[in-house]
């Protein structure tokens, strides 16, 4: 499955572009593009595709994305209208050789050169002083913004251990063909989540018998369509357990679960702890 390719627009009077992006879902595709990008969230969340990583974004995270690494932000909206206000954003985008050919051979720029090669699996970022520092590079200009950019690239690289989001051995090289059907699948899913999917209607969104479609979906992205499925669910409920509104019982149904035993050992195994405890961690550490 190759991700669909855009072209991001660049001007003659800056190096690179810098915008505030209030219009959620603007770039509602699984898409690439040759510019690393670097996006912080200001307001809102929804589900965060990097690679084959899935998982939820929220307000406060950063992520670096790397050349031609295929990513997707979905807010979470009950229609097209509504949210519009909590959508919240500054995107960077950035080519390699912005500072002319050959300047990440400098040994100055050692640290930053590995942080691009690693930014290749996409970084996720939780640092209030980097979302700071990226409001500076948004209200300055000409040399100074430059300059920004450059300090707010090496803060990145000195944090000691990154949150590498993307794995291994991801790869996305396959035809043009399949962008869409990949995209129809996703925004189903994400659509249909929280009530049950028969493989059958997801298969048919495919154009494709469930046999072949297991195998298809497997095979483009790495993991089962039960496991993508079920790391949706499990990121919803990560964000009504913060949210704090309902008990984990109710919480569990309105994930699209139908069996409160498995959702916990589900949960667990994707999360790492019971959703008692996540709950309790979470909110205790947000009181801190």
């Amino acid at each position: 499955m190759k991700p669909q390719k855009l072209i991001v627009p660049h001007t003659t009077t800056n190096s690179f572009s810098i915008r505030k992006e209030q219009i959620p879902n603007i770039n509602n595709r699984w898409h690439c593009h040759t510019e690393v990008e670097l996006i912080c969230f200001h307001k809102g969340g929804g589900t965060q595709f990097v690679g084959d990583n899935i998982k939820r974004f929220a307000a406060g995270d950063i992520v670096l994305v790397g050349s031609n690494l295929p990513h997707y932000w979905r807010y979470d909206l009950d229609s097209e209208d509504n949210g519009k206000e909590d959508s919240y954003s500054t995107v960077l985008h950035f080519n390699k050789d912005f500072m002319g050919e050959g300047w990440l051979n400098l040994p100055e720029f050692r640290s930053i050169r590995s942080l691009l090669a690693t930014a290749d699996r996409g970084i996720l970022i939780k640092e209030i002083e980097i979302a700071n520092h990226i409001n500076r590079i948004y209200e300055s200009d000409g040399f100074k913004r430059v300059m920004y950019l450059l300090e707010c690239l090496q803060m990145i690289a000195s944090i000691k251990s990154h949150h590498l989001l993307s794995s291994v051995g991801f790869e996305y090289k396959h035809s043009v063909e399949e962008t869409d059907r990949l995209n129809n699948i996703y925004n189903y899913t994400l659509k249909h989540f929280k009530s049950k999917i028969n493989l059958e209607d997801v298969a048919t969104i495919a154009d494709l018998v469930p046999s072949s479609f297991c195998r298809y979906f497997k095979h483009r992205t790495g993991k089962t369509y039960t496991q993508f499925l079920q790391n949706i669910r499990i990121g919803y409920a990560c964000k009504l357990l913060l949210e704090n509104h309902d008990t984990i019982k109710q919480i569990c149904y309105d994930s699209g679960f139908t069996n409160y035993t498995s959702f916990h050992e589900i949960f667990k195994s994707v999360t790492g702890r019971t959703p008692k405890v996540y709950q309790k961690l979470h909110l205790s550490s947000a009181l801190v």
